[in-house]
């Protein structure tokens, strides 16, 4: 069984590649200042570094889980979220309201990619 990890720490890979698929782990905002909108904005621009990584695109994500510190930033997160995906392959995606680990951590996303053969 190979497995790639990428970015590892001693508590987590922030990627790990198995068998084509890509699984990222939850990714935050560096800048924890900026409002939900700001920090899903940054959250996508580091998937899309991810995602250049391991050779994938927008295209080939399958599945997105989004937590929200407050669902009633809905709206603000989707902005940047229609703004980014790929509007011919959407992922699937869940959205849910939840308690994160830092107060100042408005929204987290977790991705699972196909890599492209």
């Amino acid at each position: 069984m190979m497995l790639q990890h990428i970015d590892k720490t001693e508590r987590l890979s922030r990627v790990v590649v198995h068998h084509g698929i890509a699984y990222f782990s939850g990714l935050t905002a560096d800048d924890k200042q900026e409002d939900t909108r700001g920090q899903t904005a940054q959250i996508l621009a580091k998937a899309d570094l991810y995602l250049e990584r391991i050779g994938s695109n927008r295209a080939s994500i399958i599945s997105a889980m989004i937590w929200l510190r407050d669902i009633g930033d809905f709206d603000q997160m989707n902005l940047a979220w229609v703004d980014w995906i790929d509007k011919s392959a959407p992922p699937a995606r869940a959205t849910v309201e939840a308690k994160l680990g830092l107060p100042e951590i408005l929204v987290e996303i977790q991705f699972t990619v196909a890599i492209p053969d």
